[in-house]
C-alpha cells in the first residue's frame, strides 16, 4: 500500500487544508458553494464543476446533451448519470437520444 504525501495548504481566503494531489481546489471553499437544493445539490464537487464549467446550471440545459456527450466532462463519472437521470425524469425531460 503507498502512503500518500499531503501537503498543508492555504486558499485565497485563508482555508487551511492538506491535499496530496496537484488540484488546486480548496475543498472548503467547495462545501461553501455546494448549493442547498437542485439536481446540482445531490452530486460530488467534481460532477457539480464539470456541469458548471461547460455551462450546465439547469435541468432544461443539461436535456440538450446525451448522457455520452456529460461523460466526456472532465469531473463527470458514471456514478453521477442516474442522480442526473432521475432529476431530468423528475422534471419530465431526458437526456438528448
Amino acid at each position: 500500500m503507498t502512503i500518500s504525501k499531503k501537503s498543508l495548504r492555504t486558499c485565497i481566503k485563508g482555508h487551511k487544508y492538506f491535499k496530496s494531489s496537484d488540484c488546486p481546489t480548496c475543498p472548503i471553499c467547495e462545501q461553501e458553494r455546494k448549493p442547498d437544493n437542485g439536481f446540482l445539490s445531490v452530486l460530488s464537487a467534481p460532477a457539480r464543476r464539470a456541469l458548471e464549467n461547460n455551462g450546465i446550471t439547469t435541468l432544461e440545459q443539461l436535456s440538450n446533451y446525451s448522457e455520452a456527450e456529460i461523460l466526456q466532462f472532465h469531473g463527470m463519472g458514471p456514478g453521477s448519470l442516474p442522480k442526473l437521470r432521475t432529476a431530468l425524469q423528475t422534471n419530465g425531460l431526458s437526456f438528448k437520444n
